[in-house]
C-alpha cells in the first residue's frame, strides 16, 4: 500500500480546510485577505538614465521612482550668495527634477532642510515659504556639523507624489 499519496492528499485536505477556516474568520471581523503577489507584476525602482553620467557604477541617484513615489536627492547650490540665494536657487533645482521626474511642487510630501549655519534659518524660511502650494509638506530642519558638501549654505531633498 502506497502512503505517499495518502498523506499528500491529507495535507492537501487539512490546508485547504485551515486557509477555508482563516478566510472565514477574517470575514468575521471586517479583514480582507491580501492577494498573493507576483513579484514579476510589483513596480521596481526606475532611475533615469542620465543619472550615470557616463560612470559605470554612479555613486548615487539624482532620483528615482517607485510605486507612485519619486524621490529627489539633496541639492545645494554651489556658487556665491547669501542663504536667500543658496535657498531659492535650490528650491529652484529640486522644481526642475521633479517635473522632469512627472511631479510638482505641490506633490512633494517630506522634505529634508541641511542648513551649514542654523543662524539662516529665519532667512531660509522667507525664501522657502509657499514654494509647495497651500499645503506644504512635512519637514525636518538640521544644522550640519562641519557643513554641507560643496561649500553650499543649505541642501535639501524632498520625498513627492507622481503626477496621477
Amino acid at each position: 500500500m502506497d502512503f505517499s499519496n495518502k498523506n499528500q492528499s491529507r495535507r492537501s485536505i487539512i490546508k485547504s480546510l485551515f486557509a477555508g477556516l482563516l478566510t472565514g474568520v477574517a470575514g468575521m471581523f471586517g479583514v480582507a485577505q491580501a492577494a498573493p503577489s507576483d513579484k514579476k507584476d510589483r513596480s521596481i525602482k526606475h532611475i533615469p538614465a542620465s543619472d550615470a553620467g557616463g560612470q559605470e557604477v554612479p555613486l548615487f541617484s539624482g532620483s528615482v521612482t517607485h510605486e507612485g513615489l519619486v524621490y529627489i536627492a539633496g541639492k545645494g547650490y554651489h556658487e556665491e550668495g547669501d542663504i536667500t540665494k543658496h535657498t531659492t536657487e535650490v528650491l529652484n533645482s529640486l522644481e526642475e527634477e521633479l517635473e522632469k521626474a512627472g511631479s510638482s511642487m505641490d506633490r512633494v510630501l517630506k522634505v529634508n532642510v541641511y542648513l551649514a549655519d542654523l543662524d539662516d534659518y529665519d532667512e531660509m524660511n522667507d525664501a522657502y515659504r509657499g514654494r509647495f502650494g497651500d499645503s506644504p509638506p512635512v519637514r525636518t530642519t538640521v544644522a550640519t556639523y562641519g557643513g554641507v558638501p560643496g561649500d553650499s549654505l543649505v541642501e535639501i531633498d524632498c520625498i513627492a507624489a507622481l503626477n496621477e
